[in-house]
């Protein structure tokens, strides 16, 4: 069984950091999960100010791709073994783009430039090709493909990562492509296209309609819960906004940046002891 995932930055883009709350919207997982991942090594990030997590793009790379692998039944010490070891392998200036990373059986393998090799020992695999399009690097399989169904909805979610730091128009598309194609309600689609759309200020009514769609399939999932509040609160909709933030609670308690998002929200709203009950949560969860 082979499963991949696909992650590009661009090169040459100033780096960028990323907080706790924006890695979750990119990823689709709750805080509990993050710091788990981190907690046992995945990543390393930096402290901001307040001593909050700040992350890189190459970190939510590295993130992914551990969640992926790990769903694929990688056990977790070959994984940071291989992740490790990919880290290592980049040269500083080269930012993590157009690479693939594949769990085929229990081993896992990459793709960068012309080879494709063993993430854990370094042995050169199978070749495969690359293809230029526009500008972006998309690898294709030599192998005879079955393009139908799931595989085309992930090819285009694909693409979609890799266009959304340099054409945020494409990735959009891209998403969309996703959502359309695949024989089952996408989520991970559905996420990261509502989280590309709030970034951009005039977009907020479109993600609403994003995550408005993606809850109708996942009804009981907090993070969309919790994307579709920020959506909201941009949107100056601040009643339903704290009804989207009680909603994420209820279904997931320990959901840390929900707390703050709504205590912030409450003090704005005139409600001190909303504040202090969501405040305090939010500080025990994360202290």
């Amino acid at each position: 069984m082979t499963s991949e995932v696909t992650a590009e930055v661009t090169s040459g883009a100033p780096a960028r950091e990323v907080s706790m709350r924006e890695l979750q919207g990119m990823l689709g997982v709750s805080r509990s999960v993050l710091s788990n991942l981190v907690a046992a090594g995945f990543v390393t990030p930096t402290r901001g100010p307040r001593n909050a997590w700040r992350f890189t793009f190459q970190d939510a790379v590295l993130l992914r791709t551990a969640l992926q692998l790990r769903a694929a039944g990688i056990p977790p010490r070959k994984i940071i073994a291989a992740l490790s070891r990919l880290r290592e392998a980049l040269p500083d200036e080269l930012p993590l783009t157009g690479i693939r990373v594949s769990a085929v059986g229990n081993e896992v393998a990459v793709r960068t430039g012309p080879s494709q090799w063993d993430a854990v020992t370094g042995q050169l695999l199978l070749d495969f090709e690359v293809a230029e399009i526009k500008g972006d690097v998309v690898f294709l399989d030599t192998a005879p493909a079955r393009r139908k169904g799931e595989q085309q909805a992930e090819e285009w979610y694909d693409l979609g990562e890799q266009l959304r730091t340099a054409d945020v128009i494409g990735a959009e598309q891209a998403y969309r492509k996703a959502i359309g194609s695949s024989p089952r309600p996408f989520y991970a689609a559905y996420v990261d296209l509502g989280v590309l759309l709030c970034e951009l200020e005039a977009r907020c009514k479109d993600a609403l309609h994003v995550f408005d769609e993606a809850l109708i399939h996942f009804p009981g999932d907090a993070v969309l819960h919790f994307n579709r509040a920020i959506a909201l609160e941009d949107l100056g909709r601040e009643e339903d906004a704290e009804r989207s933030y009680q909603r994420c609670l209820e279904i997931d308690p320990t959901h840390a940046d929900a707390h703050h998002n709504l205590a912030i929200l409450l003090e704005k709203r005139g409600d001190p002891q909303g504040l202090l009950r969501h405040l305090n949560a939010y500080r025990r969860l994360t202290t």
